[in-house]
């Protein structure tokens, strides 16, 4: 029997075109959560259907609907609903009815129990096309491999998390993919549990075989935030100095050969390499200069959030 806490639970749910899908997901949360105390954030990522209508008649007032004034994509959905949730431990989830709800009191009592972070799921059986699930496997393949973290299946949007780590997540772009190990780079505790997972209810996929290239891209960029982004210098600097320094013996031995042995080097394409080498370098190594008064700036600057509010309800359709 799994642990029942007085702790409050923050549902966060980004929503996309889920009209036909959110009641009855609200349903199924209730259920699954009975003797609880949460409450349920919908983000509504500027649908085009009646999805924020729909959550609007509902008038559950264990429900907060977010919604935003364009379509920022899951990510910043995804920090909306986080930066606004109140809970003690804030519980991640799609809104298509895939997940289900049924599996959070046991991913939740090993975050209470046995004090993980992060307990994020392995999905069963999934029940997806092979156009989902291909790109998937390549994403957690390379996954594994470039950054070292055993997470079997980062495509989970089922997750349960501490309020201080979701808090420090730094979501933008598609980094939704990498929640778990951002996760892990805040020092996260990470557990991975087996659940559920059942064909889309109704509505379509947002995801094809493109999201195998979008992946490797924002891999390039979280690897380079991870190693460097504070540091950036050390990167950008090292190569540059080492294109320096290859132009620069290009060059002597150029200089040797036309003084030494009185040959040409006018028309030498080893002289242009050389030049580039330098120039390159010197480029490089000033790129990584601006980029540290860059990161100071970002730094010691205010920080604001990478998207806009339009609205947030409460309930019964009052603005709060």
């Amino acid at each position: 029997m799994s642990t029942v806490t007085n702790s409050l639970l923050s549902i966060v749910v980004p929503l996309y075109n889920e009209e036909d899908n959110v009641v009855l997901l609200t349903e199924k949360i209730h259920e699954s959560l009975e003797g609880y105390n949460y409450q349920i954030v919908y983000v509504d990522d500027f649908s085009t259907d009646k999805t924020r209508k729909v959550v609007k008649d509902m008038d559950d007032q264990k429900v907060h609907l977010i919604e935003l004034k364009k379509n920022y994509g899951q990510s910043l959905a995804l920090a909306a609903g986080i930066d606004y949730a109140e809970g003690e431990f804030i519980i991640t989830m799609d809104g298509d009815l895939q997940n289900d709800p049924s599996d959070i009191p046991q991913m939740l009592e090993h975050a209470i129990t046995d004090e993980y972070d992060v307990v994020t799921g392995i999905r069963q059986k999934r029940k997806d096309s092979l156009v989902k699930k291909i790109p998937s496997k390549i994403a957690n393949f390379l996954v594994r491999r470039v950054t070292k973290l055993d997470i079997k299946d980062n495509g989970c949007a089922l997750k349960v998390f501490s309020k201080d780590i979701a808090k420090g997540l730094n979501l933008y772009g598609e980094m939704h993919r990498f929640i778990t190990l951002l996760a892990h780079l805040e020092g996260a505790q990470i557990k991975q549990v087996p659940v559920k997972h059942h064909a889309r209810h109704a509505g379509v996929s947002k995801y094809g075989l493109e999201r195998v290239f979008k992946v490797v891209a924002d891999m390039m960029l979280l690897l380079f935030i991870r190693k460097y982004f504070q540091r950036p210098i050390h990167l950008f600097g090292i190569f540059g100095v080492l294109l320096i320094i290859l132009g620069f013996f290009i060059n002597i031995y150029l200089l040797i050969v036309k003084l030494g042995f009185g040959e040409d080097i006018g028309s030498r394409p080893l002289l242009i390499f050389g030049m580039m080498f330098i120039l390159g370098g010197i480029q490089l190594f000033t790129i990584g200069i601006v980029m540290e008064l860059l990161i100071r700036t970002y730094y010691e600057s205010q920080q604001k959030r990478p998207y806009r509010v339009k609205k947030i309800t409460i309930g019964d359709g009052k603005a709060a």
